[in-house]
């Protein structure tokens, strides 16, 4: 298993599962885009399945990815709340950054394309719902998944000096935005710079993933209420 072909393999092999999953169910959910949203919760899912599948093989552990349950002080809590708001910050400048980037780059103010989200306007019921999936599948699933598992299994790849963390970040952000593509091209870049910022602070952080968890999962409550009172 520490093979490196096997190890890239690994890598390419989580989203043939994925992307696979999605051809062949998203027929089924027609142009219902609830059950679309549905369909991708389900493949990311099957993605955190497959990572959990992947550190049982190679007997390593959770926290080697940098999940932890242990309990923590209160004084704890608030350290980790006060850097996840830095974190969040961060992310969210370099989101906007990617936004300028690309309206130089086009000559138009594009905006990513949010059309997937359009049944949250106007419906607190299915906003508590999305928001509730949005947390498991996307703030915890999407660090596990692009964080955790692409930036460790990739530095197990050689890639463990400090140009080659640049790498690794700038791979798992590539990989990251490209995840988004159903965001159109804006879309994609915005991920992308976010994931590269969500990638630094993985590896400057040690590996504290519920950190970038927590950011991740302001981003998408701020994303979401905006879905949601785009209708007004």
């Amino acid at each position: 298993m520490n093979n490196k072909l096997v190890k890239i393999g690994e890598i390419i092999l989580i989203f043939v599962v994925a992307f696979g999953f999605i051809k062949m169910f998203a027929p089924f959910a027609g142009d219902n885009i609830v059950y679309k949203q549905i369909v991708i919760w389900f493949a990311n899912i099957l993605m955190l399945f497959y990572v959990w599948l992947g550190i049982k093989l190679r007997d390593q552990k959770l926290s080697d990815f940098g999940i932890t349950f242990n309990k923590i002080s209160i004084k704890k809590g608030i350290q980790i709340f006060l850097i996840s708001i830095l974190v969040f910050i961060a992310a969210i400048a370099a989101f906007v950054l990617g936004s300028i980037i690309m309206a130089n780059i086009t000559g138009i103010p594009e905006s990513p394309d949010m059309s997937n989200y359009t049944f949250l306007q106007n419906n607190l019921e299915l906003l508590f719902l999305t928001l509730i999936g949005t947390y498991i599948v996307a703030s915890f699933g999407e660090e596990v998944i692009y964080r955790g598992f692409i930036i460790n299994r990739l530095i197990e790849l050689g890639l463990d000096s400090k140009f080659g963390k640049v790498i690794v970040i700038f791979i798992s952000a590539l990989i990251f935005g490209l995840a988004h593509y159903q965001w159109g091209l804006m879309g994609i870049v915005q991920t992308g710079f976010m994931g590269a910022v969500l990638g630094f602070f993985y590896l400057k952080l040690k590996k504290r993933i519920w950190i970038l968890v927590l950011a991740h999962g302001y981003m998408d409550t701020i994303l979401l209420i905006q879905m949601y009172m785009s209708a007004n």
